[in-house]
Parts: C-alpha cells; sequence; structure tokens
C-alpha cells in the first residue's frame, strides 16, 4: 500500500530549473482547462436540458459530468499538485476522446489543440508535479 502511495504523490526529482517548469506547465495548463469545464459545468447543474455529445456510449449526462470531473476536479489538482500524476490521467483519456472520437471528422485543425494537451497530460503524468507542490510534501512526510 504504502509504494502505492509513493508512486501516485511522487513528485520527481529534478533540478530547480525543472521544478519551476513543471510548476508553470502544471498552474497553467490547469487553469486553461479549468476555464474549458466551468463552462460544463454550469450546463451540469444548470435548469437547460443537457445538450453534450455522448462520444463513449454512457448517455450524455454521464459523458458530460466525466468531462467536468476531468476538467474541473482534474485541473485544480493539477494546479495545486495533489495526487499529480493520477489526476493527470482522465485529463488525458479526456482529450484523447475529444481527438480521436468528438473531432474526428472535423480535420486536424480541430483535434490539434486535444492532442497538445493529451501531450502536456502525458509528461506531466510521466514526470509528476516536481518540487513545488503538495506531492512533495506528502513525500517529504512518507520518507521520514
Amino acid at each position: 500500500m504504502k509504494q502505492i502511495v509513493k508512486n501516485i504523490f511522487n513528485p520527481g526529482t529534478y533540478p530547480n530549473s525543472a521544478n519551476i517548469s513543471l510548476l508553470i506547465l502544471r498552474v497553467v495548463i490547469g487553469i486553461f482547462m479549468l476555464t474549458h469545464g466551468l463552462g460544463k459545468l454550469e450546463a451540469l447543474f444548470g435548469s437547460e436540458p443537457i445538450q453534450f455529445r455522448d462520444p463513449i456510449g454512457v448517455g450524455a449526462t454521464a459523458s458530460l459530468a466525466l468531462a467536468v470531473f476531468a476538467e474541473v476536479f482534474c485541473s485544480i489538482l493539477l494546479i495545486i499538485g495533489l495526487g499529480t500524476r493520477l489526476a493527470a490521467i482522465p485529463l488525458l483519456i479526456t482529450m484523447l476522446v475529444a481527438a480521436f472520437i468528438v473531432h474526428i471528422n472535423d480535420g486536424f485543425g480541430r483535434q490539434e489543440f486535444a492532442l497538445l494537451y493529451a501531450l502536456i497530460y502525458m509528461v506531466i503524468a510521466t514526470m509528476g508535479a516536481g518540487k513545488y507542490s503538495i506531492d512533495y510534501l506528502i513525500m517529504k512526510k512518507i520518507r521520514r
């Protein structure tokens, strides 16, 4: 169990320049995606009927809820650096669904943004949050 926790919260060990770069990347990409998700959050809890695509066949409401979970809640986790590697996975999946299912017939111009986001989330999931994160503080406590 302790090893699983270590893997999830492992911020990585990098030089200070990489830690600062990871902080900037996490915060900026998290804020950018959060702006997309807040509109969907309003649609999820609004009084209007939900009009959202059902790209994976779970229903429009469930698809919207999954997108909101990734784009709002996982983005917040990314920004603060909590469970960063784990939080990046739903965001990565959401962007791959957007690129390869939702926008598959729209041409590369519409897929490009989602693929860029997916690439960034893949890097974050691989590298971790870096030193300037809650993950780092958790790992510091675990190592004691």
